[in-house]
């Protein structure tokens, strides 16, 4: 599939240039033949076994006959869509400013199998906090790069990308775009690459905020775990033995899964989809808390770039180099927001002998992995509640 043409030439690598999407009608109407011609399955024969027939051909009729993604062109194009190139990698990313004079810059780190996309109403309460019911000195401007291999960045073309590499250009990003003071915050891959920005000298970052908390108990915090720790802990366990099966194919064989990713958008759909299903908040179908056009604006910022293989080894990388051991608490002052639908929690005593100055930490009444699409509106208070009274 071709893919918007690139900005034009630019005087160096460095230039920062408009990267307007524009996808050629060629690729939606192949997309649509594609859909059209799909070879369907049986029925599953008990719940549990992956999205359910019914609602995944229910997901990709609306995909063939109600959905318009002109319309998130438009949404991407509105929000300052560029690009650069960082290590020898072109980068896509969001670039908002605020209109207040005395705002901070954000960078907003999303994860697998997100997007930019995935902060869309984020965007405007976060640049233009007076008109969404906050104060003028919670204004950011606003960064959001899609990951290296995902969306419409670059393929990297031999190994190396992994986190310790993606929080070095994203820093570079940051000060490229003239913001030598700033903050960040992520969920999933993205609070491994905030994380690792986090404990690296020199970043400017000043502070963090994570809704995916890089905490992981320890034996003995096992062994004296709390009532609460102990369901926190068997959360994480059942899903690291159900429901991540993905995780485990993208971490040792992510060619493998790359050919039906790049091949059938109906695969790719239910590769994405069942961690709608799996992940987020909901009380039977993921469509309560996340709208259906946006969990299939999601999909095709893997579909149209072609970038199903190229974002599951993000997971490969990570195994191979999961890099440096933490040699201490982390350094940079950092929140944290617990959502109940979230995998991976942590208490508040995990959380504080991992990080030397914690700012915040909260538990949500509501909200899963997804939550800057399930509950933008939490989230954002969250992340304004966390960095209030720093200046960059």
């Amino acid at each position: 599939m071709t893919l918007a043409p690139p900005a034009p030439s630019a005087p160096s690598d460095e230039a920062v240039t408009p990267y307007p999407v524009h996808v050629p009608e060629a690729d939606l109407r192949d997309l649509a033949d594609r859909l059209a011609r799909t070879r369907w399955p049986e029925a599953e024969t008990a719940p549990g076994q992956g999205p359910a027939l019914h609602r995944l051909r229910a997901l990709v009729e609306h995909w063939a006959d109600g959905y318009d993604w002109r319309r998130c062109e438009r949404d991407l194009n509105s929000w300052g869509s560029s690009r650069t190139v960082v290590d020898g990698l072109g980068i896509h990313f969001l670039h908002v400013r605020s209109a207040e004079p005395g705002a901070r810059p954000l960078l907003l780190c999303h994860g697998w199998p997100g997007s930019v996309l995935e902060f869309r109403h984020l965007i405007g309460p976060l640049t233009d906090p007076v008109a969404h019911g906050g104060r003028a000195e919670d204004a950011f401007h606003v960064v959001i790069p899609s990951m290296p291999g995902f969306g419409f960045s670059g393929k990297p073309t031999s190994t190396g990308w992994g986190v310790p590499r993606i929080a070095g250009a994203w820093i570079t990003l940051m000060h490229r775009l003239g913001y030598r003071n700033w903050f960040a915050q992520g969920g999933d891959w993205g609070a491994a690459v905030v994380d690792a920005i986090g404990r690296r000298p020199g970043s400017g970052c000043l502070a963090v905020h994570f809704n995916f908390p890089m905490v992981f108990p320890t034996p003995q915090e096992l062994a004296e775990a709390t009532p609460e720790e102990a369901r926190m802990a068997a959360r994480a366990q059942r899903y690291a033995t159900e429901l991540d099966a993905y995780a485990k194919e993208q971490a040792t064989r992510p060619q493998t899964i790359g050919y039906a990713l790049a091949d059938s958008p109906v695969a790719l759909a239910a590769w994405i989809y069942t961690l709608f299903e799996d992940v987020t908040d909901h009380d039977g179908s993921p469509e309560d808390v996340v709208d259906r056009d946006e969990i299939l604006d999601d999909v095709m910022m893997y579909w149209l770039p072609g970038s199903g293989a190229s974002a599951a080894r993000l997971y490969w990388e990570a195994r191979q180099d999961p890099g440096p051991p933490p040699a201490g608490p982390g350094p940079t002052p950092a929140g944290f927001s617990v959502f109940p639908g979230e995998a991976v929690q942590a208490s508040r005593r995990w959380v504080e002998r991992r990080y030397a100055t914690v700012l915040r930490y909260a538990r949500l009444e509501r909200g899963g992995h997804f939550a800057a699409l399930e509950q933008p509106g939490l989230l954002v208070e969250e992340v304004r509640a966390t960095f209030r009274g720093i200046t960059a």
